[in-house]
């Protein structure tokens, strides 16, 4: 596959970390965090949707690389 755009490992990255402050959270202060998780996945999701149709790339493999490229030697930050 060809190179992945800095921005979407980016976008990918910042999806991920906001997913890991849902972490021992509850009530008001874990909806409001889910939000903020859900829109920066969403992001994330359409910019690689775009990326896909863009390149006419296989959308499910860019995802891959790109889910590849932010956890390739990088710890879960939910761990």
């Amino acid at each position: 596959m060809a190179d992945i755009p800095d921005r979407l490992i980016a976008l990918e990255r910042t999806a991920e970390e906001e997913r890991a402050k849902l972490a021992g959270l509850s009530g008001d202060d874990y909806d409001a965090q889910w939000r903020r998780w859900r829109e920066a996945a969403e992001a994330a999701q359409t910019a690689i949707t775009e990326h896909a149709k863009a390149t006419e790339a296989n959308r499910h493999e860019v995802e891959q690389a790109v889910k590849r490229a932010v956890r390739h030697g990088e710890e879960d930050p939910a761990e």
